[in-house]
């Protein structure tokens, strides 16, 4: 028993040195080569901070571009899925008064032009961006709220398209807090 238990013991204080110690080293160290220094990247406008890029917010104002739902509403503290599959009948009505609160908003869109990522939450339920065709159904709506010419909010929403990482992996999105804010800078 005594050659179990020394190895034993030895090993438990190699790995909370290593894991407690060294290995949270490195990733302070990491942490501090990405953006905004490990503490996330704010988003700016009028010299205040306004959001963090990386986190989604709500927006439900007719003049904004929506964002994608969140089933922790938007609480970075709680991050998670509903847990909720597409055959749960609560989940459908969820979905189904999201589509119908988005067609009231947006009459010029029928219901099948409707983007799953502008009724349905991310696995996080906190993604800041939504699809390049989530953003580009909700232009008529946005430009008549500001009274902008449609084709200035189109060329803002392709301005704001983030391209895939490396041109590879993953899609084209955009990310609704940028773009919200670059469309507060037009006149």
């Amino acid at each position: 028993m005594k050659q179990n238990i020394l190895p034993a013991i030895r090993l438990t204080l190699v790995c909370m040195v290593f894991f407690m110690g060294i290995y949270s080293l490195l990733i302070l160290a990491g942490a501090q080569l990405a953006p905004g220094k490990g503490k996330g990247e704010t988003a700016t406008a009028n010299n205040r901070v306004v959001g963090w890029k990386l986190l989604g917010q709500e927006f439900t104002d007719d003049k904004y571009f929506w964002s994608r739902p969140s089933a922790v509403d938007y609480n970075a503290a709680g991050s998670g899925g509903s847990n909720k599959g597409p055959s749960n009948p609560d989940y459908l009505k969820q979905v189904q008064d999201r589509i119908d609160s988005f067609l009231v908003h947006n009459p010029a869109v029928k219901k099948g032009e409707v983007p799953s990522d502008l009724v349905t939450a991310s696995g996080a339920g906190l993604d800041p961006h939504i699809s390049v065709q989530g953003a580009y159904v909700q232009v008529k709506r946005v430009a008549a709220a500001r009274n902008i010419p449609v084709e200035k909010v189109n060329a803002l929403v392709e301005n704001n398209i983030e391209q895939p990482l490396v041109g590879l992996f993953g899609t084209k999105r955009v990310n609704v807090l940028q773009l919200n804010i670059a469309l507060d800078k037009l006149k």
